[in-house]
């Protein structure tokens, strides 16, 4: 498969919401975020999809080692590891996003730590994508801020949405966020103010669009 059929594989697994995110990423970052939102996606997945918390553990550790493993040592045959090759240390520093999504795999209700550990795994996973467009990261309040709102619109649990809720705060855009990670903002405009209206319900209204193109295009 050529480089753009498999941009148009992952595109296609991606979220709505997701595709809108890229679609505000400028031609050079497109491929790292189209990378990182992809991963995500399958990470969260090996949660969605696992009956047995176990098997789920073992599938994130298996990304986890993959991913710490030099590039030259991995196996072949998955490509989407296989675009992490030419990341800063082969992708590594994604290492904690796998270790966020395993905090959520404990017993409902799930504590605020757990929670928080989640958005602390995100937060990291957006810095090893500032990194990869060598970028600093500006933005760490505003990935913690966007994990936090997409866990309350997608958790099922009342008492877990909650504690999601509580630890939602408004984020004002950094200060000279750069366009390349102003997917980051539209992500997280777009979560916060769902959370706020109810759920994943509200993540793909019109205004839910609105809100989007407002923080793609002039970055507020």
């Amino acid at each position: 498969m050529n480089a753009l059929a498999m941009d148009a594989v992952l595109i296609d697994g991606l979220s709505p919401l997701y595709r809108l995110a890229l679609a505000y990423a400028p031609g050079p970052a497109k491929p790292a975020w189209l990378s990182f939102l992809s991963l995500d996606t399958r990470l969260a997945g090996l949660l969605r999809q696992a009956r047995d918390p176990v098997l789920a553990q073992i599938r994130l550790a298996w990304w986890r080692e993959r991913l710490e493993q030099a590039p030259c040592d991995r196996p072949r045959g998955e490509p989407l590891l296989a675009r992490f090759a030419d990341w800063p240390d082969g992708g590594s520093a994604l290492s904690p996003l796998v270790d966020g999504w395993e905090a959520l795999l404990g017993d409902p209700p799930l504590p605020l730590a757990a929670l928080e550990s989640f958005a602390q795994g995100r937060a990291a996973g957006i810095s090893a994508l500032a990194a990869c467009m060598g970028l600093a990261d500006p933005a760490p309040d505003l990935a913690r801020s966007w994990a936090m709102a997409d866990l309350a619109c997608h958790l099922g649990d009342p008492r877990e949405q909650a504690l999601a809720l509580k630890g939602l705060a408004d984020c004002p855009a950094p200060a000279g966020l750069p366009r390349a990670l102003r997917p980051l903002l539209v992500l997280q405009r777009v979560s916060t103010r769902a959370a706020r209206k109810g759920g994943a319900a509200h993540l793909t209204t019109p205004a839910a669009l609105f809100t989007a193109m407002r923080a793609g295009l002039l970055g507020c």
